[in-house]
């Protein structure tokens, strides 16, 4: 019970960081300015991104990796907000996606850019990279074994995580060092964002 209590505090206090776009400006005149700061004021001109930089450690926790804020916090933010979406075969929705589909939707909420729809396609169409080189926002792709054609994509994050939406749980974080997923990557590749 006390456990339970705590969990809905913790929920409505984050729910409740989400509705401060801004802290009013009370400071007495002469009051030093360290007064001013505030979790919830956002720098002149601030945007999306700056919130999101706060919320880095949630999105960390969610997804199972050691985020910091240089990673791309929007990037983080859409793959969180499409966890335990189900999977659906050629469809790329938040009631329903496939793993290409989850991927070219992932790209376009967060960068504008428009991929194909299938992982053989991205695989063409994107700048191979080592698996040692791989960064936050790589594609990584799955095969059955040599000369098979490849089936599976997904969203590298890091500490070896991806995302993706597979077969058997829809929209999830897993790790490349799973025995099948260990044994069925083929190759990562970037995409050029900007």
């Amino acid at each position: 019970m006390k456990n339970t209590f705590l969990c809905c505090l913790a929920a409505v206090s984050l729910a409740l960081s989400f509705f401060f776009d801004y802290a009013p400006n009370t400071r007495p005149a002469g009051s030093p300015a360290m007064a001013e700061a505030s979790l919830f004021a956002l720098p002149e001109g601030g945007s999306d991104d700056f919130r999101d930089s706060l919320n880095v450690g949630y999105y960390s926790q969610a997804l199972g990796i050691r985020a910091d804020y240089e990673d791309n916090a929007s990037l983080l933010r859409t793959i969180t907000e499409w966890l335990g979406t189900p999977y659906r075969f050629g469809s790329n929705s938040k009631s329903g996606t496939d793993c290409s589909g989850f991927v070219t939707r992932v790209f376009k909420e967060v960068y504008g850019i428009s991929l194909v729809h299938s992982s053989r396609s991205m695989f063409n169409n994107v700048q191979h990279v080592a698996k040692t080189e791989m960064k936050t926002g790589d594609l990584v792709f799955f095969r059955r074994g040599p000369g098979q054609p490849i089936y599976h994509v997904g969203i590298y994050l890091k500490d070896g995580k991806f995302a993706h939406s597979a077969t058997n749980g829809g929209v999830m974080v897993s790790s490349l060092e799973q025995p099948y997923y260990h044994r069925n990557f083929y190759a990562a590749g970037r995409v050029n964002v900007e």
